[in-house]
């Protein structure tokens, strides 16, 4: 999955992609280098980051998603809102990737459910603002695994086909980096495929810090997704989600190829 942000504010590639035109020749050059979909999303969710206006974000997304369409590309939309979301299914988006898992808009359920499109259901404590204050875990694997399944259970009784559902175990998002290690420590036993986004992402340059601390830049942390990415191949990763295309898709057929030798 490759990321298109259409945003002036993403943590790693923030207005880059912002001009419609350049989102879409991005998310063509995405394609071409091996991805499977493209994910569009026009609300960045890095921490601290404030909500944009249902208008602005329907905005920046829809004419990209059209234009991917038209070009035969496989688009999702990355959205925590019922009515964009059905309004990137009717531009082409093939898939809803909702990092609230329903939480933020109670409406995304029966727009999925009616639209008949995979689901991606993310872990999330809530909006980027203050997500980081709610990072407190005991058993960070248990929990994460128990408050996706309430939401699983949550979106199938609201009309969701339980073969169309994806979960996240949302790195990043109201997590330390603590939580994150041992999260994809422990990316096999879920109930249903999972996707994992952790490309670019803070822990990953944390963990790469120069000896005075400073954290790598994230552009710069692109090596250390690669190491992930090879790692959820290798456990049964239904997805990545990821801004480099071509080296990603290169650890999952080496990661493919692995788990194939094995039988």
């Amino acid at each position: 999955m490759g990321v298109v942000n259409v945003t002036p504010d993403s943590f790693s590639d923030g207005g880059e992609w912002f001009d419609p035109e350049r989102a879409v020749k991005h998310g063509l050059e995405l394609f071409h280098e091996g991805a499977d979909i493209v994910d569009v999303g026009g609300e960045s969710t890095r921490p601290g980051a404030q909500r944009v206006s249902l208008p602005e974000e329907l905005r920046r997304v829809v004419p990209v998603i059209e234009a991917l369409h038209r070009e035969g590309v496989p688009v999702s939309v990355d959205t925590m809102r019922a009515e964009v979301a059905e309004a990137a299914v009717a531009a082409g988006a093939r898939l809803v990737n909702d990092v609230s898992g329903g939480l933020a808009d109670p409406g995304m359920p029966q727009v999925v459910a009616a639209a008949k499109v995979p689901y991606v259901v993310m872990h999330w404590r809530g909006h980027s603002h203050d997500m980081q204050t709610r990072a407190v875990y005991q058993d960070v694997v248990r929990e994460v695994r128990d408050e996706l399944n309430t939401r699983v259970d949550a979106v199938i009784a609201q009309g969701v086909d339980p073969s169309m559902i994806v979960l996240d175990p949302g790195l990043g998002f109201a997590k330390q980096p603590e939580h994150n290690w041992r999260l994809l420590a422990h990316l096999s036993g879920y109930a249903f495929p999972v996707l994992v986004g952790a490309s670019r992402k803070r822990f990953l340059g944390r963990l790469l810090a120069t000896p005075d601390g400073t954290p790598r830049a994230f552009d710069e942390c692109d090596d250390a997704t690669l190491a992930v990415t090879a790692l959820a191949a290798a456990e049964g990763a239904w997805c990545v989600r990821v801004h480099k295309v071509r080296p990603n898709a290169d650890a999952v057929r080496v990661a493919a190829a692995i788990r194939s030798a094995r039988g």
